[in-house]
């Protein structure tokens, strides 16, 4: 059994679209994978209840909980790390990760991003492209490295921005692009050999 860990921050819709999709496509049956856990560094994250709701087990650990960033990422390291994952979704996850962990989990840890990479890295990507008179928009899913917002990109989908879109229409119509891409570039992450 190859299991996926999905960390999460907030409402889980990009975890439930990829829980969904292992279920309806059976990908445990054909694969042997399954979604094993979804932590949270938020205690209150509506996907908690989601991921429960789900059939998966869930687990929290708050960063205000520690002094450091290390320390939260050796502990988060620990939680994960009981569930042997081939795969560590980074879901809505609003951490910015430590080098050691990225290098913990080199290859097999990945992060979906609401721009087109390169571009836009980092916040308020959907209210910077409007700014910037971008035609069109997106969302990207890449391996995490060290560099923020930066490896590999594994699968990509363009929206338009269209006149008077403000960045809450754009994103609405980008995260819709994210529920799709996102459970196929994770799929295609063990098809390729992952």
């Amino acid at each position: 059994m190859k299991n996926i860990v999905i960390l999460i921050s907030g409402s889980g819709s990009n975890m439930a679209a990829i829980a969904k999709a292992a279920e309806k496509e059976a990908w445990q049956a054909k694969w042997g994978l399954r979604v094993a856990a979804v932590i949270s560094n938020q205690t209150q994250a509506k996907g908690l209840a989601l991921a429960k709701s789900l059939g998966i087990a869930t687990e929290t650990l708050s960063h205000r909980s520690f002094d450091s960033r290390e320390a939260f990422d050796t502990a988060l390291m620990v939680r994960i790390d009981q569930y042997a994952p081939a795969l560590v979704v980074l879901a809505g996850f609003m951490r910015i990760l430590t080098p050691g962990f990225v290098a913990h989990y080199a290859g097999r840890l990945i992060n979906i991003h609401p721009s087109l990479l390169p571009a836009f890295t980092g916040l308020h990507t959907h209210q910077r492209a409007i700014d910037a008179g971008c035609q069109v928009a997106g969302t990207t899913v890449h391996q995490v490295t060290a560099e923020l917002d930066h490896g590999e990109i594994l699968a990509q989908a363009v929206v338009p921005v269209l006149p008077g879109d403000s960045a809450d229409t754009l994103a609405a119509r980008v995260l819709t692009q994210e529920h799709l891409i996102f459970p196929q570039a994770v799929r295609s992450f063990f098809e390729r050999g992952g």
